[in-house]
């Protein structure tokens, strides 16, 4: 578990003051969306709830398909169209709803106010032009600068990133270029106009431990020093630990728990939460001792049951039926999905 930062400690007390007045910097609020199918409409994030304050690092962490990715798209409607729609809920972005501006405001939000990290670095960037187009771009359509201007920019944004000779590598392809550098040049273009928000989707994906661990202090530094909020989408519970303040943890399109990470990693209340972290590998156990997994398979979209979702892994029945567990507050800012049979006695008692 990573220490906290004292001077970042005092920033954020400072962040939430500000926020105690306008409710947090962004506030999701029963979102949910879908595709459409061949099958019908299929609904891929169904009810998701959480807020994120200035200064403040969330975590959304599950298993592949648990609609991590399509909850952070679809906040800045960039889900794949036509297929991709946001059914309802609220988005309320500095106390604007995102899900009913223009088009103009949302190309104002993003890359602006809102940066993004994608998860592919390779496939985020063109590959048929020069860095130096593509970060310059930036500042062009969201700084008005001209030319020349746009370029020297784009040189000091990939400084910023501890990219080396810059000036140099504007001139690149994005395939001259290894997955690290890749990675910062995308990180760079997230940046560049000092957002508010950050949105990084597996930012460490595919890239080895050591580029991983630079990536990511490099994400922490520059947040700290631009006093911005992010959203950090991983699969890695040991980034959760080291990077975030609050985790969400998703299943099949919910959330099934929500907490700051002290108290999700000391005290997890629902048996999925409990199931990731007995998945870790640790050095306590014996060689060749053989893993703890989650037993069953997510069901697909089209086969995904009312009630409670993980009950319907385990192949038992809930004891609400078909009725959807609520998300309930068991400890001061531990919220929980409370299906009795997924979390035991506290659910039971906090009926």
């Amino acid at each position: 578990m990573k220490e906290v930062n004292p001077a970042r400690a005092v920033a954020q007390e400072v962040y939430r003051q500000h926020d105690s007045e306008s409710h947090g910097l962004l506030q999701v609020r029963g979102l949910e969306s879908a595709f459409d199918t061949e099958r019908g409409l299929l609904k891929a994030v169904d009810g998701v709830s959480f807020s994120v304050a200035r200064g403040q690092t969330l975590g959304i962490v599950g298993e592949s398909g648990c609609g991590k990715s399509v909850t952070a798209m679809s906040l800045i409607s960039l889900l794949p169209r036509p297929a991709g729609k946001v059914l309802g809920g609220e988005v309320l972005f500095k106390g604007e709803d995102l899900l009913k501006v223009s088009e103009d405001r949302l190309h104002e939000v993003r890359g602006g106010e809102i940066g993004t990290i994608f998860q592919e670095p390779m496939t985020a960037l063109n590959p048929v032009h020069r860095i130096g187009r593509q970060v310059s771009e930036v500042f062009r359509l969201h700084k008005k600068l001209n030319k020349k201007e746009a370029w020297e920019a784009a040189i000091e944004a990939l400084r910023m990133t501890r990219i080396p000779s810059p000036e140099v590598r504007v001139g690149d392809y994005p395939h001259q270029l290894s997955g690290g550098m890749r990675q910062r040049v995308v990180i760079a273009m997230a940046l560049a106009c000092q957002p508010d928000l950050l949105i990084a989707d597996e930012p460490t994906t595919a890239l080895d431990v050591t580029v991983q661990a630079q990536i990511l202090d490099l994400i922490q530094g520059l947040q700290a020093e631009m006093g911005m909020a992010a959203i950090l989408i991983t699969h890695d519970l040991g980034v959760i630990a080291e990077n975030c303040d609050e985790v969400v943890v998703m299943y099949a399109g919910r959330v099934v728990e929500r907490a700051s990470v002290k108290e999700l990693f000391a005290n997890p209340l629902h048996a999925y939460t409990r199931g990731l972290l007995n998945s870790i590998p640790r050095l306590s156990l014996p060689p060749k001792s053989e893993l703890n997994t989650i037993p069953g398979m997510v069901a697909s979209l089209s086969e995904m049951a009312s009630g409670c979702r993980f009950c319907q892994r385990l192949g038992r029945r809930s004891s609400l039926g078909d009725e959807r567990p609520e998300l309930r507050e068991l400890s001061p800012g531990h919220w929980v999905e409370a299906c009795p049979e997924c979390c035991g006695g506290e659910a039971r008692e906090s009926v």
